[in-house]
């Protein structure tokens, strides 16, 4: 029968800085989640693929918090893959809504790289990424 004592420890993610990104994670989570679902309850008809966007980002917001709480190797793994992901849709939508405006007649969290949630998703996962990468190295 395995004991504690047998298991490995669990690495710590939220020691230090990591307790600031997941504050800063949940308030995403409330804020892309709470949005997106008053704007498709309510006139999901006017920018649809605005508001998938934003509700897909609040689940990954989400998945990143859990993963960050959760601590472990795999789950860090696990957050890292969903930050660069993450990372990768802030620039691709960010751009997106500078090179064609009309694609989004309304507003999504990584539009114009998060510039209306003052730039915290463009920084948010270069941040958590960094975090990550460094908390790799770290004993618990």
């Amino acid at each position: 029968m395995a004991t504690t004592e047998d298991k490995p420890a669990r690495t710590r993610l939220i020691g230090g800085p990591g307790m600031l990104l997941v504050w800063f994670y949940g308030v995403m989570v409330v804020g892309a989640v709470s949005r997106s679902v008053y704007q498709i309850a309510t006139e999901f008809d006017r920018a649809p693929l605005a508001y998938a966007l934003s509700a897909a980002a609040g689940v990954v917001y989400g998945f990143i918090t859990y993963t960050l709480v959760r601590g472990g190797e795999k789950a860090r793994r696990a957050a890292l893959v969903c930050c660069a992901a993450e990372l990768a849709g802030v620039l691709i939508v960010g751009t997106w809504t500078l090179v064609e405006p009309s694609a989004f007649p309304d507003a999504t969290v990584w539009s114009d790289y998060g510039m209306g949630y003052v730039f915290i998703p463009v920084l948010l996962p270069l941040s958590a990424m960094y975090w990550l990468r460094r908390a790799r190295t770290v004993t618990p």
